[in-house]
Protein backbone atom coordinates (compact mmCIF):
# COMPACT_ATOMS: atom_id res chain seq x y z
CA UNK A 1 0.00 0.00 0.00
CA UNK A 2 1.24 3.39 -0.70
CA UNK A 3 1.60 6.37 2.18
CA UNK A 4 -0.56 8.13 0.36
CA UNK A 5 -3.34 5.00 0.19
CA UNK A 6 -2.56 4.69 3.99
CA UNK A 7 -3.13 8.53 4.26
CA UNK A 8 -6.49 8.26 2.89
CA UNK A 9 -7.35 5.46 4.11
CA UNK A 10 -6.79 6.79 7.64
CA UNK A 11 -8.78 10.06 7.01
CA UNK A 12 -11.88 8.15 6.07
CA UNK A 13 -11.19 5.80 9.23
CA UNK A 14 -11.14 9.04 11.35
CA UNK A 15 -14.25 11.21 9.52
CA UNK A 16 -15.73 7.28 10.55
CA UNK A 17 -15.04 7.36 14.51
CA UNK A 18 -15.79 11.08 14.69
CA UNK A 19 -19.46 10.86 13.42
CA UNK A 20 -19.65 7.38 15.68
CA UNK A 21 -18.62 9.29 18.65
CA UNK A 22 -21.05 11.94 17.94
CA UNK A 23 -23.73 9.43 17.82
CA UNK A 24 -22.68 7.89 20.89
CA UNK A 25 -22.75 11.43 22.28
CA UNK A 26 -26.55 11.82 21.27
CA UNK A 27 -27.61 7.99 22.61
CA UNK A 28 -26.10 8.60 25.97
CA UNK A 29 -27.69 12.32 26.10
CA UNK A 30 -31.04 11.16 25.09
CA UNK A 31 -31.37 7.51 27.07
CA UNK A 32 -34.45 9.12 29.27
CA UNK A 33 -35.80 11.09 26.01
CA UNK A 34 -39.00 9.72 25.37
CA UNK A 35 -39.50 8.27 21.69
CA UNK A 36 -35.93 8.35 20.74
CA UNK A 37 -34.33 6.03 19.02
CA UNK A 38 -30.70 4.29 19.36
CA UNK A 39 -29.22 5.92 16.22
CA UNK A 40 -26.08 3.63 14.67
CA UNK A 41 -23.52 4.17 12.29
CA UNK A 42 -23.96 2.23 8.73
CA UNK A 43 -20.59 1.49 7.08
CA UNK A 44 -19.30 0.14 3.91
CA UNK A 45 -16.11 -0.43 2.21
CA UNK A 46 -15.06 2.45 -0.21
CA UNK A 47 -15.00 0.92 -3.91
CA UNK A 48 -14.39 3.71 -5.99
CA UNK A 49 -12.85 7.02 -5.96
CA UNK A 50 -9.95 4.99 -3.47
CA UNK A 51 -9.73 2.82 -0.80
CA UNK A 52 -11.24 2.95 3.12
CA UNK A 53 -14.17 3.00 4.51
CA UNK A 54 -17.66 4.80 3.79
CA UNK A 55 -20.53 6.12 5.94
CA UNK A 56 -23.99 5.01 4.52
CA UNK A 57 -25.71 6.70 7.01
CA UNK A 58 -27.57 6.34 10.19
CA UNK A 59 -29.73 3.48 11.14
CA UNK A 60 -32.61 4.52 13.70
CA UNK A 61 -33.21 0.94 15.80
CA UNK A 62 -36.51 0.77 16.99
CA UNK A 63 -38.81 -2.39 16.85
CA UNK A 64 -41.73 -1.15 14.91
CA UNK A 65 -43.67 -3.87 15.51
CA UNK A 66 -43.56 -4.20 18.95
CA UNK A 67 -44.34 -0.21 19.01
CA UNK A 68 -47.89 -1.25 17.31
CA UNK A 69 -48.47 -3.68 19.62
CA UNK A 70 -48.31 -1.25 22.56
CA UNK A 71 -50.16 1.40 20.68
CA UNK A 72 -53.09 -0.77 20.57
CA UNK A 73 -52.75 -1.55 23.99
CA UNK A 74 -52.94 2.32 24.07
CA UNK A 75 -55.88 2.43 22.59
CA UNK A 76 -57.67 -0.30 24.15
CA UNK A 77 -56.98 1.28 27.87
CA UNK A 78 -58.31 4.36 26.35
CA UNK A 79 -61.48 2.57 25.27
CA UNK A 80 -62.26 0.72 28.69
CA UNK A 81 -61.17 3.62 30.73
CA UNK A 82 -63.75 5.52 29.62
CA UNK A 83 -66.83 2.82 30.55
CA UNK A 84 -65.05 2.48 33.70
CA UNK A 85 -64.44 5.74 34.88
CA UNK A 86 -68.22 6.37 34.21
CA UNK A 87 -69.77 3.20 35.68
CA UNK A 88 -66.86 3.95 38.78
CA UNK A 89 -69.14 7.57 39.15
CA UNK A 90 -72.62 6.31 38.18
CA UNK A 91 -72.15 3.87 41.23
CA UNK A 92 -70.66 6.59 43.63
CA UNK A 93 -73.77 8.29 42.82
CA UNK A 94 -76.29 5.45 43.34
CA UNK A 95 -74.59 4.54 46.45
CA UNK A 96 -74.23 1.04 47.89
CA UNK A 97 -76.31 -0.70 50.03
CA UNK A 98 -73.99 -0.19 53.61
CA UNK A 99 -74.33 3.59 53.19
CA UNK A 100 -77.27 5.44 54.22
CA UNK A 101 -77.46 8.02 51.84
CA UNK A 102 -77.61 5.01 48.67
CA UNK A 103 -81.24 3.98 46.79
CA UNK A 104 -81.08 0.97 48.82
CA UNK A 105 -80.71 3.35 52.18
CA UNK A 106 -83.16 5.90 51.26
CA UNK A 107 -85.48 3.18 50.17
CA UNK A 108 -84.91 1.40 53.40
CA UNK A 109 -85.30 4.60 55.26
CA UNK A 110 -88.94 5.42 53.19
CA UNK A 111 -90.47 2.12 54.23
CA UNK A 112 -89.78 2.23 57.94
CA UNK A 113 -91.27 5.68 58.16
CA UNK A 114 -94.25 3.64 56.70
CA UNK A 115 -93.89 1.52 59.49
CA UNK A 116 -93.74 4.12 61.94
CA UNK A 117 -96.64 6.14 61.18
CA UNK A 118 -98.88 3.25 60.58
CA UNK A 119 -98.27 2.18 64.13
CA UNK A 120 -98.72 6.24 65.38
CA UNK A 121 -101.47 7.22 62.87
CA UNK A 122 -102.16 10.24 64.52
CA UNK A 123 -98.80 11.99 64.69
CA UNK A 124 -97.63 14.51 62.39
CA UNK A 125 -94.07 14.11 63.51
CA UNK A 126 -93.66 10.52 61.76
CA UNK A 127 -96.03 11.92 58.80
CA UNK A 128 -93.15 14.30 58.63
CA UNK A 129 -90.79 11.88 58.51
CA UNK A 130 -92.73 10.23 55.80
CA UNK A 131 -92.94 13.18 53.84
CA UNK A 132 -89.23 13.74 54.58
CA UNK A 133 -88.26 10.11 53.42
CA UNK A 134 -89.93 10.41 50.17
CA UNK A 135 -88.55 13.20 49.17
CA UNK A 136 -84.98 12.33 49.78
CA UNK A 137 -85.97 9.47 47.70
CA UNK A 138 -87.01 11.07 44.67
CA UNK A 139 -84.39 13.81 44.85
CA UNK A 140 -81.87 11.06 45.36
CA UNK A 141 -83.43 9.79 41.76
CA UNK A 142 -83.08 13.28 40.36
CA UNK A 143 -79.86 13.69 41.11
CA UNK A 144 -78.81 10.61 39.43
CA UNK A 145 -80.40 10.97 36.51
CA UNK A 146 -78.39 14.74 36.36
CA UNK A 147 -75.31 12.84 36.87
CA UNK A 148 -76.37 10.23 33.71
CA UNK A 149 -76.23 13.48 31.41
CA UNK A 150 -74.16 15.25 32.80
CA UNK A 151 -71.65 12.30 31.93
CA UNK A 152 -73.26 12.53 28.32
CA UNK A 153 -72.20 15.57 28.56
CA UNK A 154 -68.69 15.54 28.92
CA UNK A 155 -68.27 12.59 26.64
CA UNK A 156 -69.93 14.83 24.04
CA UNK A 157 -67.08 17.65 24.68
CA UNK A 158 -64.31 14.74 25.02
CA UNK A 159 -64.83 13.62 21.37
CA UNK A 160 -64.99 17.26 20.47
CA UNK A 161 -61.52 17.48 22.15
CA UNK A 162 -60.11 14.29 20.58
CA UNK A 163 -61.32 15.05 16.90
CA UNK A 164 -59.55 17.85 16.73
CA UNK A 165 -56.37 16.54 18.62
CA UNK A 166 -56.68 13.92 15.73
CA UNK A 167 -56.99 16.43 13.01
CA UNK A 168 -53.83 18.27 14.31
CA UNK A 169 -51.80 15.65 15.13
CA UNK A 170 -52.05 14.03 11.68
CA UNK A 171 -51.74 17.10 9.77
CA UNK A 172 -48.44 16.97 11.83
CA UNK A 173 -47.78 13.52 11.01
CA UNK A 174 -47.81 14.48 7.17
CA UNK A 175 -45.66 17.89 7.16
CA UNK A 176 -43.47 15.42 8.84
CA UNK A 177 -43.49 12.85 6.45
CA UNK A 178 -42.89 15.76 3.96
CA UNK A 179 -39.80 16.83 5.54
CA UNK A 180 -38.64 13.48 6.40
CA UNK A 181 -38.57 12.53 2.62
CA UNK A 182 -36.99 15.95 1.94
CA UNK A 183 -34.41 14.94 4.17
CA UNK A 184 -33.24 11.52 2.92
CA UNK A 185 -33.45 13.30 -0.70
CA UNK A 186 -30.46 14.98 0.38
CA UNK A 187 -28.73 12.55 1.88
CA UNK A 188 -29.80 14.18 5.59
CA UNK A 189 -30.02 12.35 8.52
CA UNK A 190 -33.51 12.79 9.38
CA UNK A 191 -33.66 10.01 12.48
CA UNK A 192 -34.97 13.75 14.55
CA UNK A 193 -37.54 13.98 12.55
CA UNK A 194 -38.56 10.74 12.82
CA UNK A 195 -38.18 10.56 16.60
CA UNK A 196 -40.73 13.23 16.51
CA UNK A 197 -42.77 11.70 14.41
CA UNK A 198 -43.18 8.78 16.42
CA UNK A 199 -43.91 11.02 19.45
CA UNK A 200 -46.63 12.57 17.41
CA UNK A 201 -48.13 9.00 16.37
CA UNK A 202 -47.91 7.97 20.22
CA UNK A 203 -50.01 10.54 21.13
CA UNK A 204 -52.99 9.99 19.17
CA UNK A 205 -52.49 6.18 19.46
CA UNK A 206 -54.77 6.37 22.79
CA UNK A 207 -57.67 8.12 21.02
CA UNK A 208 -57.83 5.58 18.35
CA UNK A 209 -56.16 2.21 17.56
CA UNK A 210 -53.67 2.87 14.69
CA UNK A 211 -51.61 0.80 12.66
CA UNK A 212 -48.29 2.13 10.99
CA UNK A 213 -47.98 1.01 7.31
CA UNK A 214 -44.30 2.02 5.68
CA UNK A 215 -43.92 4.08 2.25
CA UNK A 216 -41.38 5.13 0.44
CA UNK A 217 -38.37 7.30 1.29
CA UNK A 218 -39.25 6.92 5.13
CA UNK A 219 -42.76 8.20 4.82
CA UNK A 220 -45.50 6.14 6.41
CA UNK A 221 -49.34 5.78 6.49
CA UNK A 222 -51.82 5.70 9.00
CA UNK A 223 -54.82 3.31 9.11
CA UNK A 224 -57.44 2.27 11.94
CA UNK A 225 -57.59 -1.56 12.54
CA UNK A 226 -61.46 -1.21 11.72
CA UNK A 227 -59.54 -0.14 8.17
CA UNK A 228 -60.33 3.46 8.49
CA UNK A 229 -56.98 5.65 5.69
CA UNK A 230 -56.71 8.30 8.26
CA UNK A 231 -53.36 8.94 6.40
CA UNK A 232 -52.08 8.02 2.98
CA UNK A 233 -50.10 11.11 1.69
CA UNK A 234 -52.81 13.35 2.78
CA UNK A 235 -53.83 13.45 6.11
CA UNK A 236 -57.89 12.99 6.74
CA UNK A 237 -60.07 15.10 8.23
CA UNK A 238 -62.61 13.86 10.86
CA UNK A 239 -65.66 16.15 11.49
CA UNK A 240 -68.09 16.39 14.47
CA UNK A 241 -70.30 18.74 16.09
CA UNK A 242 -70.73 19.05 19.90
CA UNK A 243 -73.49 20.42 21.92
CA UNK A 244 -74.13 22.47 25.00
CA UNK A 245 -77.20 20.77 26.66
CA UNK A 246 -78.02 16.53 26.61
CA UNK A 247 -81.07 15.95 28.29
CA UNK A 248 -82.03 12.07 27.99
CA UNK A 249 -84.94 13.03 25.13
CA UNK A 250 -81.77 13.72 23.06
CA UNK A 251 -79.77 10.71 20.77
CA UNK A 252 -77.66 10.10 18.23
CA UNK A 253 -80.59 7.93 16.19
CA UNK A 254 -82.88 10.50 16.92
CA UNK A 255 -80.62 13.30 15.33
CA UNK A 256 -80.49 15.24 18.43
CA UNK A 257 -76.50 14.09 19.10
CA UNK A 258 -73.75 14.43 16.46
CA UNK A 259 -72.34 11.29 14.79
CA UNK A 260 -68.78 11.44 13.49
CA UNK A 261 -67.43 12.12 9.71
CA UNK A 262 -64.58 10.90 7.76
CA UNK A 263 -63.64 13.31 5.21
CA UNK A 264 -67.56 14.34 5.09
CA UNK A 265 -69.09 10.90 4.96
CA UNK A 266 -70.54 9.71 8.23
CA UNK A 267 -69.09 6.36 10.26
CA UNK A 268 -70.93 4.10 12.16
CA UNK A 269 -69.34 4.14 16.16
CA UNK A 270 -72.27 1.84 18.00
CA UNK A 271 -70.42 -1.35 17.53
CA UNK A 272 -66.79 -3.13 17.30
CA UNK A 273 -66.97 -3.15 13.74
CA UNK A 274 -66.91 0.34 13.71
CA UNK A 275 -64.10 2.22 11.58
CA UNK A 276 -62.68 3.28 15.09
CA UNK A 277 -63.61 0.70 17.63
CA UNK A 278 -61.10 -0.06 20.36
CA UNK A 279 -60.08 3.48 21.63
CA UNK A 280 -60.50 6.33 23.86
CA UNK A 281 -62.82 8.01 21.18
CA UNK A 282 -65.21 5.16 20.59
CA UNK A 283 -65.03 4.79 24.26
CA UNK A 284 -66.38 8.11 24.57
CA UNK A 285 -69.23 7.50 21.81
CA UNK A 286 -69.97 4.23 23.86
CA UNK A 287 -70.61 6.29 26.87
CA UNK A 288 -72.55 9.23 25.24
CA UNK A 289 -74.77 6.40 23.36
CA UNK A 290 -74.88 3.36 24.81
CA UNK A 291 -74.02 2.68 28.59
CA UNK A 292 -75.08 6.04 29.72
CA UNK A 293 -78.10 5.22 27.71
CA UNK A 294 -78.81 2.38 29.51
CA UNK A 295 -78.28 3.64 32.84
CA UNK A 296 -80.74 6.11 32.14
CA UNK A 297 -83.09 3.62 30.98
CA UNK A 298 -82.82 1.42 34.15
CA UNK A 299 -83.15 4.49 36.34
CA UNK A 300 -86.27 5.53 34.55
CA UNK A 301 -87.77 1.98 34.88
CA UNK A 302 -87.23 2.17 38.67
CA UNK A 303 -88.86 5.26 38.69
CA UNK A 304 -91.82 3.96 36.65
CA UNK A 305 -92.15 0.97 39.22
CA UNK A 306 -91.79 3.38 41.90
CA UNK A 307 -94.66 5.63 40.91
CA UNK A 308 -96.92 3.02 39.45
CA UNK A 309 -97.15 1.20 43.07
CA UNK A 310 -98.54 4.16 44.44
CA UNK A 311 -100.79 4.97 41.68
CA UNK A 312 -103.39 1.95 41.49
CA UNK A 313 -106.62 3.39 41.68
CA UNK A 314 -107.56 0.35 44.15
CA UNK A 315 -104.62 1.89 46.85
CA UNK A 316 -106.95 5.28 46.98
CA UNK A 317 -110.26 5.60 46.79
CA UNK A 318 -110.17 9.21 47.52
CA UNK A 319 -108.06 10.20 44.42
CA UNK A 320 -110.10 11.50 41.31
CA UNK A 321 -109.47 9.29 37.89
CA UNK A 322 -105.96 11.39 36.37
CA UNK A 323 -104.75 12.37 40.10
CA UNK A 324 -100.85 11.13 40.62
CA UNK A 325 -100.96 9.40 43.14
CA UNK A 326 -97.85 9.27 45.94
CA UNK A 327 -95.35 10.12 43.38
CA UNK A 328 -95.75 12.29 40.66
CA UNK A 329 -94.56 12.94 37.00
CA UNK A 330 -93.55 16.60 37.52
CA UNK A 331 -96.80 17.36 39.57
CA UNK A 332 -98.68 14.94 37.09
CA UNK A 333 -99.81 11.38 36.45
CA UNK A 334 -97.64 9.44 35.26
CA UNK A 335 -98.55 8.00 31.91
CA UNK A 336 -96.46 5.27 29.97
CA UNK A 337 -96.14 7.34 27.07
CA UNK A 338 -93.94 9.79 29.09
CA UNK A 339 -91.75 7.13 30.92
CA UNK A 340 -87.82 9.06 28.69
CA UNK A 341 -86.65 11.00 31.54
CA UNK A 342 -89.00 9.81 34.89
CA UNK A 343 -86.13 9.62 36.92
CA UNK A 344 -85.36 13.24 36.11
CA UNK A 345 -89.47 14.16 37.00
CA UNK A 346 -90.39 12.61 39.87
CA UNK A 347 -91.43 14.18 42.79
CA UNK A 348 -93.53 13.68 45.78
CA UNK A 349 -97.25 14.88 45.26
CA UNK A 350 -97.41 18.40 46.23
CA UNK A 351 -100.91 17.36 48.41
CA UNK A 352 -99.15 16.33 51.33
CA UNK A 353 -96.90 18.85 51.08
CA UNK A 354 -97.48 21.73 53.32
CA UNK A 355 -95.13 23.35 51.79
CA UNK A 356 -96.86 23.30 48.42
CA UNK A 357 -100.29 23.80 50.03
CA UNK A 358 -100.87 20.59 50.78
CA UNK A 359 -101.61 18.83 54.43
CA UNK A 360 -99.53 16.03 56.07
CA UNK A 361 -102.77 14.24 57.07
CA UNK A 362 -103.63 13.20 53.61
CA UNK A 363 -100.76 10.70 54.20
CA UNK A 364 -103.16 8.68 56.45
CA UNK A 365 -106.72 10.28 54.72
CA UNK A 366 -106.06 10.15 51.30
CA UNK A 367 -104.49 12.44 48.64
CA UNK A 368 -108.01 13.66 47.42
CA UNK A 369 -109.86 13.89 51.41
CA UNK A 370 -110.81 17.18 51.25
CA UNK A 371 -111.32 16.97 55.23
CA UNK A 372 -109.59 15.19 58.20
CA UNK A 373 -110.80 11.40 58.68
CA UNK A 374 -110.16 9.58 62.02
CA UNK A 375 -106.80 10.44 63.81
CA UNK A 376 -106.31 6.47 64.38
CA UNK A 377 -107.17 4.82 60.86
CA UNK A 378 -104.11 2.99 59.80
CA UNK A 379 -105.62 1.68 56.80
CA UNK A 380 -104.02 3.97 53.76
CA UNK A 381 -100.64 3.94 55.66
CA UNK A 382 -100.62 0.37 55.82
CA UNK A 383 -101.52 -0.11 51.92
CA UNK A 384 -98.77 2.09 50.99
CA UNK A 385 -96.65 -0.34 53.21
CA UNK A 386 -98.32 -2.93 51.47
CA UNK A 387 -97.50 -1.19 47.75
CA UNK A 388 -93.91 -1.05 48.48
CA UNK A 389 -93.87 -4.56 49.33
CA UNK A 390 -96.18 -6.14 46.83
CA UNK A 391 -94.04 -8.61 44.17
CA UNK A 392 -94.53 -6.81 41.11
CA UNK A 393 -92.42 -7.79 37.52
CA UNK A 394 -90.89 -4.81 35.95
CA UNK A 395 -92.04 -3.80 32.89
CA UNK A 396 -89.15 -1.44 31.55
CA UNK A 397 -85.49 -0.68 32.40
CA UNK A 398 -84.02 -3.80 31.36
CA UNK A 399 -84.31 -5.62 34.31
CA UNK A 400 -85.29 -8.90 34.83
CA UNK A 401 -88.25 -10.41 34.13
CA UNK A 402 -88.56 -11.78 37.89
CA UNK A 403 -91.25 -10.02 40.48
CA UNK A 404 -89.70 -7.85 43.05
CA UNK A 405 -90.68 -5.35 45.71
CA UNK A 406 -89.47 -2.08 45.40
CA UNK A 407 -86.49 -3.06 47.17
CA UNK A 408 -85.49 -5.62 45.54
CA UNK A 409 -85.43 -4.08 42.38
CA UNK A 410 -83.49 -1.05 44.12
CA UNK A 411 -81.07 -3.66 45.10
CA UNK A 412 -81.52 -5.14 41.17
CA UNK A 413 -80.40 -1.20 39.93
CA UNK A 414 -77.81 -0.96 41.59
CA UNK A 415 -76.26 -4.64 41.16
CA UNK A 416 -76.47 -4.62 37.43
CA UNK A 417 -74.78 -1.27 37.43
CA UNK A 418 -71.90 -2.75 39.78
CA UNK A 419 -71.58 -5.66 37.55
CA UNK A 420 -71.08 -3.62 34.57
CA UNK A 421 -68.53 -1.97 36.34
CA UNK A 422 -66.98 -5.15 37.50
CA UNK A 423 -66.70 -6.25 33.75
CA UNK A 424 -65.39 -2.78 32.96
CA UNK A 425 -62.33 -2.90 35.51
CA UNK A 426 -61.71 -6.21 34.60
CA UNK A 427 -61.37 -5.56 31.15
CA UNK A 428 -59.23 -2.28 31.83
CA UNK A 429 -56.67 -4.00 34.34
CA UNK A 430 -55.93 -6.63 31.47
CA UNK A 431 -55.66 -3.94 28.74
CA UNK A 432 -53.40 -1.79 31.73
CA UNK A 433 -51.28 -5.08 32.67
CA UNK A 434 -51.15 -5.44 28.84
CA UNK A 435 -49.84 -1.98 27.87
CA UNK A 436 -46.95 -1.98 30.68
CA UNK A 437 -45.75 -5.35 29.78
CA UNK A 438 -45.36 -3.69 26.07
CA UNK A 439 -43.73 -0.73 27.58
CA UNK A 440 -41.56 -2.16 29.62
CA UNK A 441 -40.25 -4.01 26.72
CA UNK A 442 -40.05 -1.18 24.22
CA UNK A 443 -37.99 0.49 26.98
CA UNK A 444 -35.51 -2.37 27.90
CA UNK A 445 -34.99 -2.05 23.82
CA UNK A 446 -33.74 1.86 24.01
CA UNK A 447 -30.31 3.15 24.77
CA UNK A 448 -28.50 0.60 26.70
CA UNK A 449 -25.81 3.51 28.64
CA UNK A 450 -23.05 0.57 29.43
CA UNK A 451 -22.93 -0.87 25.69
CA UNK A 452 -22.75 2.76 24.40
CA UNK A 453 -20.00 3.50 26.83
CA UNK A 454 -18.31 0.07 25.93
CA UNK A 455 -18.85 1.30 22.22
CA UNK A 456 -17.20 5.13 23.04
CA UNK A 457 -13.55 2.94 24.37
CA UNK A 458 -13.89 1.21 20.92
CA UNK A 459 -14.14 4.36 18.93
CA UNK A 460 -11.21 6.19 20.93
CA UNK A 461 -9.02 2.63 20.12
CA UNK A 462 -9.97 3.13 16.56
CA UNK A 463 -9.64 6.85 16.48
CA UNK A 464 -6.08 6.19 17.92
CA UNK A 465 -5.53 3.93 15.58
CA UNK A 466 -6.02 6.09 12.64
CA UNK A 467 -4.22 8.78 14.07
CA UNK A 468 -1.27 6.39 14.60
CA UNK A 469 -1.35 6.26 10.58
CA UNK A 470 -1.68 9.62 9.61
CA UNK A 471 0.99 10.16 12.13
CA UNK A 472 3.15 7.49 10.66
CA UNK A 473 2.03 8.80 7.38
CA UNK A 474 3.89 11.93 7.88
CA UNK A 475 6.81 10.84 9.32
CA UNK A 476 7.61 8.69 6.71
CA UNK A 477 6.50 11.66 3.98
CA UNK A 478 8.69 14.17 6.05
CA UNK A 479 11.90 11.53 5.68
CA UNK A 480 11.29 11.15 2.09
CA UNK A 481 11.28 14.71 1.59
CA UNK A 482 14.80 15.21 3.90
CA UNK A 483 16.56 13.01 1.81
Amino acid sequence: MSISGAFSNALTGLAATSRAAELVSSNVANAMTEGYGTRSLELSTRTSGGSGVRVEGVLRNVDEVLIGDRRLADAATGFHGAKQQFLTNLEKVLGTPDQPGSLSGRMARFEASLIEAAARPDSQTRQSAVLSAANSLTTHLNATSDHIQTARLDADQAIAGMVATLNAGLEDVQSLNVKIQAAQARGVDASGLMDLRQKKIDALAPIVPIRQLPRENGVVALITTGGAVLLDGKAAKLGFTPVNLIVPEMTLSGGALSGLSLNGQPIDTSDDRSLIAGGALSGQFAVRDQVAVTAQERSDGFARDLVERFQNPALDATRLPGDPGLFADAGAAFSAADEVALSSRISVNAAVDPEKGGALWRLRDGLGATVQGSVGDAGLLNGLIDALSTMRTPVSGDFSTASQTAAGLASELLSSISSDRLLAETQLGFASAQQQSLLQMELSQGVDTDAQMQKLMQIEQAYAANARVISTADEMIQTLLAI
